[in-house]
């Protein structure tokens, strides 16, 4: 009886009495990891250690010695991590959190792939409106506050309590509550995922098309496929690499989007400044009809710029595929890896737009750069460079598909997953990803004119990345009332939906005013 009562010890429950189970999911039984903590969806601090420690209430007892080392082996574990972990049977089935085992370098593959592709290449039509000056400005401006809101993120994934934001809807649920946080960020956030998949449907099929053309030569005999046929190859081939089962093991994937984007963007300003101008470049604003069509031409090129900046939906979720203990919080390595990326993606962004304005003008075609580099110089440019850009450009919208993709994969898994109290079966996952595969095709074909609504999407998407984060900041942080950081996240959450509202007025007057070609089931 005696022995029984020393026993009841050693249970995990009384040392940490604020480990709660949500009730909505039963708990596997408690588990401790040390000291990796490699899945961890919540942490809970542990209690402060008494000065008189457990090991010695136990040394005067006659408890044999191979348990008082136990027990000291395991205080020491305690010691030197710092938390509890409890294991979230939902998020370790789930694919964004299914593994924790990322690092710096991931975090960097993944915030290259998500943050630099094929929309950095319409930048330079921000500046056919804005000019040099105002073009300059606002796009280092944009990129300054993204990453100070970027910088929020990774610091709020992790609250003082101990748990981990690994989703920004949770976050966002969080901070502005249940209701609110889903109305808020619920909607821009699928939206970013669904609508850039899309998107990258487009521009991999279109630049498919037009690697087969400079491959195939004029002197072809094969039949080139139609454009709906090139976007069913490339989603083909998305689909299959979506089988991969979680966030972090598409990190070699993001790593070949990363490169191929590096790739493609320096390529492509480099041979548009080394071929030189096209005659009748000029520098000049378009003539706008009215004053508010002008308003709207800049409100609409900040939406370019903006979309530009995408991917802070994607940055919690990231940060969630990384370990963390007290000593070693996530947020350190992820940072490392996102000021590694983002210096990369400022080397890539800043030549793309200033040198592709500086080569073609006001004769920026509306597809942007690759467009123009086809246009004035495919009869002077090696073949060989021509086909490698288009290639690197496929590449590239094939791995940001993956991680664009992640989230909404993710959502569906977890409809099923709260119903059924069980984890999603691998045959239910492949279907989920066709299903989503082809949801997205069957959008690219009946809307192909998506592609004109950059302005649009980038305001929308603008609160995400400029707005929310600051708020979310206030509402969890809490700093002190007119403190120089309340005040600054005050004024650009403030301006960032301010912002964002001007920009979708703007992009929807410049389509009312303007018009756009729409064609159903007609891509081109």
């Amino acid at each position: 009886m005696e022995e029984k009562n020393e026993m009841k010890l050693l249970r995990p429950e009384s040392l940490s009495p604020r480990a709660e189970i949500d009730p909505a999911i039963s708990a596997p039984p408690f588990q401790l990891h040390c000291p990796s903590m490699t899945r961890s969806p919540s942490l809970d601090i542990a209690p402060k250690t008494p000065k008189r420690t457990l090991a010695s209430l136990l040394s005067s007892t006659p408890i044999a010695s191979p348990m008082k080392k136990a027990i000291e082996s395991m205080q020491c574990c305690l010691e030197e991590v710092g938390h509890f972990t409890k294991l979230d049977p939902q998020d370790a089935w789930l694919p964004i959190t299914e593994s924790r085992n990322g690092n710096a370098y991931y975090s960097a593959f993944h915030t290259l792939s998500s943050g630099l592709g094929a929309q950095a290449l319409v930048l330079p039509l921000a500046f056919t409106t804005l000019s040099w000056t105002w073009g300059i400005l606002c796009l280092s401006l944009v990129f300054m506050w993204q990453l100070y809101t970027l910088w929020l993120l990774v610091q709020l994934h992790e609250s003082e309590s101990g748990i981990r934001y690994s989703r920004y809807l949770r976050l966002s649920m969080a901070s502005f509550g249940e209701k609110q946080g889903k109305l808020l960020a619920l909607f821009p956030i699928m939206y970013l995922s669904g609508g850039t998949c899309v998107t990258l449907i487009m521009i991999g099929g279109g630049t498919m098309k037009i690697f087969f053309q400079i491959v195939c030569g004029e002197t072809c005999s094969m039949r080139p496929l139609a454009a709906i046929e090139w976007y069913f190859l490339f989603v083909c081939l998305a689909i299959i690499l979506a089988q991969l089962p979680n966030l972090n093991s598409i990190a070699g994937v993001s790593l070949i989007g990363a490169i191929t984007a590096i790739s493609y963007c320096t390529l492509i300003w480099v041979v548009s400044i080394v071929q030189g101008r096209p005659e009748g470049v000029s520098y000049d604003a378009p003539e706008a009809k009215s004053d508010m069509a002008r308003i709207c031409d800049v409100l609409n090129a900040l939406g370019i710029i903006a979309f530009a900046f995408r991917g802070h939906n994607l940055v919690l979720e990231i940060q969630g595929t990384m370990p963390s203990s007290a000593k070693k919080p996530s947020r350190k390595p992820m940072w490392r890896g996102v000021k590694l990326a983002y210096l990369i993606i400022a080397m890539c962004l800043f030549p793309l737009a200033i040198g592709g304005y500086w080569a073609y003008g006001d004769l920026m075609p509306n597809g942007g750069m690759l467009n123009a580099l086809h246009k004035y110089h495919g009869h002077d440019t090696s073949k060989l460079l021509l086909g490698l850009t288009s290639l690197f450009v496929v590449l590239n919208c094939l791995s940001s598909f993956q991680i664009y993709a992640m989230p909404v994969f993710d959502n569906l898994e977890l409809r099923f997953t709260s119903k059924m109290k069980k984890p999603c079966p691998r045959w239910l996952r492949i279907l989920f990803r066709i299903f989503f595969g082809c949801l997205a095709f069957f959008i690219s074909v009946a809307l192909p004119f998506l592609m004109s609504l950059a302005g649009l999407i980038g305001g929308i998407a603008l609160p995400v990345t400029l707005a929310y984060p600051c708020f979310m900041w206030i509402l969890i942080k809490q700093p002190t009332k007119y403190s120089a950081i309340w005040c600054l996240n005050w004024i650009l959450g403030v301006s960032g939906m301010v912002l964002s509202m001007l920009v979708i007025t703007g992009a929807i007057w410049t389509i009312v005013t303007m018009g756009i070609e729409i064609h159903f089931f007609k891509p081109q």
